[in-house]
């Protein structure tokens, strides 16, 4: 049996000597993997980078046993930012993500079309805070919304609008541009802010719940905004 598509390289491992195992969001199928053989050569395995796009024909005999890949270059998005360690660390981070919050073989044409969207948000002046949102999205499609808005409040301190929630006796103040859309250029410690908040969610509503480690890579990507 054997099916065609095309998908995000989200993550690969190495198989044997000369093959890995590659883990694809492909945009009728969802998330699949399989094996890629020759991985490791000159041909392959330039263009074998977390984040391309590749045609994919899969072939496999049951549904129990792991198939194999034969491929071609779509479009190769991540060589294009191999200088810039935080767009690359970005992209790292967001297909790990993908890797970790979605399931095998579900097909999610909304969750193929926002990895499209991470690849313009890049160009963005402000691709920070849109990649924050960009996760903000992509928690609300797996099942895991943060609705700031229905739970702050707000207070006026030295003439300007704070927002904070509320716990237990004390305070824990939110980045404006979290709840204010006219909030355009936040600076770094507030960007910061947002990712470690964003993060704290992922990590007490997901991936606690689920016994799943924290993803190294976005501590990473966090790390840079320091």
């Amino acid at each position: 049996m054997q099916w065609d598509d095309i998908g995000y390289l989200v993550s690969k491992n190495k198989y044997n000597e000369n093959s890995a195992i590659a883990e694809f969001f492909t945009k009728k199928h969802g998330k699949c993997s399989g094996i890629v053989f020759g991985a490791t050569s000159k041909k392959i395995k330039n263009y074998l980078q977390i984040g391309n796009i590749l045609y994919l024909n899969y072939n496999y005999k049951t549904d129990s046993k792991i198939g194999h890949f034969r491929l071609e270059i779509f479009k190769a998005n991540t060589p294009l930012y191999f200088e810039n360690n935080k767009k690359l660390s970005c992209i790292v981070t967001a297909m790990n993500l993908i890797k970790l919050l979605t399931v095998e073989l579900q097909e999610n044409i909304k969750i193929f079309n926002l990895i499209d969207q991470l690849f313009l948000l890049l160009d963005n002046d402000q691709w920070v805070k849109e990649y924050i949102f960009w996760e903000l999205n992509l928690l609300k499609l797996v099942g895991y919304s943060l609705e700031l808005e229905k739970i702050v409040e707000s207070e006026i301190f030295n003439d300007e609008k704070k927002y904070f929630v509320k716990y237990n006796s004390g305070k824990k103040y939110i980045p404006n541009f979290l709840i204010d859309m006219h909030e355009k250029y936040p600076d770094k410690i507030n960007l910061s802010i947002g990712l470690k908040l964003v993060g704290d969610f992922l990590e007490k509503n997901v991936l606690k719940p689920n016994n799943i480690n924290y993803p190294i890579s976005r501590l990473e990507f966090m790390n840079l905004f320091k």
